[in-house]
């Protein structure tokens, strides 16, 4: 479990390598379910010091466009860590791949090939990867946050 840990903190300290002006920065937080007095369950979001297999992760990049320029045509693509299954995505903007990165969808629409040769709709333990492209420019000065979640296998 120890090195499942320092995989997400290397996923955290690696922000894609751009010629932008765009900063990011990404932060990994464990979703746990609590109960207040009333019985009301919230969610919480915790620093992964720990982690179990069926623990939910929440992956939150941040990003920040540092120019006095618009950021045109901007991507960030992130691969899915080996031991973390995906599960979602908020805002439904991102497209995942299920084959390195070499094709990008929608989960519903993508296909994979099993080891025994049939073809099936892909789903979310097969995605390797996320990308987000951004359709308009991003405004100078303008910041946000992308995020999706996984389980831990």
């Amino acid at each position: 479990m120890r090195m499942f840990l320092l995989a997400i903190i290397a996923w955290t300290a690696a922000a894609p390598a751009l010629a932008n002006p765009v900063s990011l920065s990404n932060n990994v937080f464990v979703e746990r379910v609590s109960t207040d007095a009333q019985g009301n369950r919230k969610v919480v979001l915790e620093e992964p010091r720990l982690v179990t297999p069926g623990d939910r992760l929440l992956f939150v990049l941040n990003y920040r466009n540092a120019s006095s320029k618009p950021a045109e045509k901007f991507v960030v693509t992130n691969p899915m860590p080996s031991a973390v299954q995906f599960t979602d995505q908020d805002g439904g903007t991102a497209q995942v791949s299920v084959d390195g990165g070499k094709n990008w969808g929608d989960l519903a629409r993508l296909r994979v090939r099993d080891a025994d040769g049939t073809e099936r709709t892909a789903r979310n333990d097969d995605v390797t990867h996320i990308r987000w492209a951004f359709n308009a420019p991003i405004p100078a000065g303008a910041a946000g946050k992308l995020m999706f979640r996984g389980v831990v296998k």
